[in-house]
């Protein structure tokens, strides 16, 4: 979107300039009057645009890539919790299959060993499990908090962005439009001006 509010910008102060810059503007007082008005309006909308840009930019695109910064290292604990689940289960069916087990010496020592083994595991697993699940609904509901004053900026960039262009080209309206002249009539006139144009000998036939 930014990139084609530029393009589009930069392209009719291209064309502008490019009008300036026709011979015709030499010959034709009322013509460079014209284009020069019209030139002038698209420069004005080219400056505010860029303005836009940078606001946006600034209140909008930067936070959003601060808030996606936030995902690998959540993603790094989801893992972490689930490798930590993992080591929690093995180390659980090892101590079952023991204590399943006829109790002897033997088997009694190794039951043993192996809930020493799966306490720290456990602990560590209870730990990264609470942890998430009191931390991801925060984070959920942060999100809303977090982007409504890029939102709310968004709208008012919006809001001023529509009324300068209304005004820009409120002002071009009023130096290049000859009053009296209603659409239609106008219409009828560039219908007539294109066809003295396709009578033209250099112009190719359709």
């Amino acid at each position: 979107m930014l990139l084609l509010l530029t393009a589009m910008s930069k392209s009719a102060v291209k064309i502008s300039s490019d009008l300036l810059s026709n011979p015709l503007c030499e010959q034709e007082p009322s013509f460079l009057e014209m284009v020069t008005a019209f030139d002038t309006a698209m420069k004005r909308m080219d400056s505010f645009n860029q303005e836009k840009v940078n606001q946006i930019q600034k209140t909008v695109i930067e936070p959003l890539k601060k808030f996606s910064s936030v995902f690998p290292s959540l993603n790094m604990a989801v893992k972490r919790r689930e490798q930590t689940l993992q080591d929690y289960k093995r180390l659980q069916s090892k101590v079952e299959k023991y204590e399943e087990k006829e109790r002897t010496g033997p088997v009694l020592a190794k039951l043993h060993q192996a809930r020493e083994e799966l306490r720290p595991v456990k602990e560590d697993f209870e730990a990264k499990n609470k942890q998430l699940l009191e931390e991801m609904p925060k984070f959920y509901s942060s999100r809303i908090d977090y982007f409504k004053p890029s939102f709310e900026s968004l709208v008012r960039a919006q809001i001023v962005y529509y009324t300068e262009m209304h005004k820009i080209f409120g002002d071009l309206t009023m130096q290049i439009d000859r009053p009296g002249l209603s659409d239609e009539q106008r219409e009828r006139e560039n219908d007539a001006k294109l066809s003295e144009l396709r009578a033209l000998s250099i112009v190719a036939d359709d």
